[in-house]
């Protein structure tokens, strides 16, 4: 048996409503999974391996050709001079964050960043401070006071889609911001921007032509592209310190051949199917007035990207919504604290490709009688 105070943190886990469980569901209309584009029933692995697995790690016997490849079409397609895969963007973000952030060096983040991000923070040994979500005030006013030291390396993270919350930062001027100081540099998580922002799915970086700004983007690969993995996409130097630097590339074996081959296939498939994300981004468009129509602006934080929001206060009452959705044919799942701040837990709207207007519109009908009667 495990330890009882392990039980008591279920027990609590219980009596707040928060306890998490896995569940499979059949038959619902998505408007749940990352699957943005819905490419992961599209991407076709076009050879078949010898073998299943990779082997080993990528220092060891798990470096391939067909890694090489993929890594320059990454490289080209995100005009970048270099990109490194890893297994998943937790991954990433813990082999990035933790091997360039050195002792002495600062972390400055902002609060809504993602949990391996914050996991990565903990493991580096670099200070950190927090600022506020999108505050770009709060943080010159932390750069100002804080990052004075020549000898200290400054680090900026944050996301250009927040996966709770489906806003952006004002990249623009946050790149005003960090480019004046040498010793500042940007990393950004580009996990839901990818295949979503920009005219070629490219990510926000590059819609704005700022990827020369950047000293780190992470690209994943399991949300829009309909895969698995991820890649740190920066300058020559960066890759080969990663390579000798990053523990989580370091010591795990390598993504096996097909799961490249996915990858691959992804990038193809974003490339040839530009209308599928002008459908999508168009989508988007229409579901922000059906909620304004629907009544239920006051409910919903405000994206112009997939990830939608409603706020639904207190874990047992988001959880009835989302089952009451769910009985009606729609997979939506509930938010809960402390995944979100109490009194901010939501239900988490994703939107796809291959959703159509009709669907989000009757959706949206039927949310609304919901929450009236909760």
């Amino acid at each position: 048996m495990i330890p009882e105070k392990l039980l008591l943190k279920l027990a609590q886990r219980h009596a707040d409503g928060s306890m998490r469980d896995l569940k499979t569901t059949k038959g619902l209309m998505d408007f749940s999974s990352n699957d943005y584009l819905g490419f992961s029933k599209k991407i076709k692995p076009q050879e078949i391996h010898p073998s299943q697995g990779a082997t080993g790690s990528r220092l060891l016997t798990g470096q391939t050709e067909a890694c090489q490849l993929l890594e320059q079409k990454i490289a080209k397609f995100h005009n970048v001079e270099s990109a490194l895969i890893f297994n998943s963007g937790y991954d990433a973000n813990l082999g990035l964050i933790s091997s360039v952030a050195r002792r002495g060096d600062l972390i400055l983040f902002d609060e809504y960043i993602h949990a391996s991000i914050r996991d990565a923070i903990k493991l580096s040994d670099a200070k950190s401070l927090k600022f506020r979500h999108n505050d770009l005030g709060h943080l010159a006013i932390l750069l100002d006071k804080f990052s004075k030291e020549e000898s200290q390396e400054v680090y900026v993270i944050t996301e250009s889609v927040f996966s709770m919350d489906g806003d952006m930062p004002n990249l623009m001027e946050l790149v005003k911001l960090v480019e004046v100081k040498s010793n500042v540099h940007l990393i950004l998580d580009e996990a839901h921007a990818l295949g979503t922002i920009g005219n070629h799915g490219e990510g926000l970086a590059q819609s704005l032509e700022l990827e020369d700004k950047i000293f780190a983007r992470i690209v994943t690969f399991g949300k829009a592209l309909g895969s698995h993995g991820a890649a740190v996409l920066g300058d020559f130097d960066l890759n080969q310190f990663l390579v000798n630097f990053a523990r989580s590339f370091i010591y795990t074996t390598a993504l096996p051949p097909h799961a490249l081959q996915c990858i691959s296939s992804g990038y193809d498939l974003l490339q040839q199917e530009q209308k599928t994300v002008q459908e999508l981004q168009e989508l988007v468009q229409k579901f922000n007035r059906f909620v304004i129509q629907s009544g239920l602006k006051l409910r919903f934080r405000e994206s112009v990207t997939p990830i939608q929001t409603c706020i639904i206060p207190e874990n047992v009452k988001v959880k009835k919504a989302a089952l009451q959705l769910q009985e009606l044919g729609y997979d939506i799942r509930p938010i809960l604290s402390p995944t979100v701040p109490a009194g901010e837990e939501r239900l988490r709207i994703c939107l796809h490709s291959f959703n159509t207007a009709e669907d989000c519109e009757k959706m949206l009908a039927q949310l609304a009688l919901i929450v009236k009667n909760l």
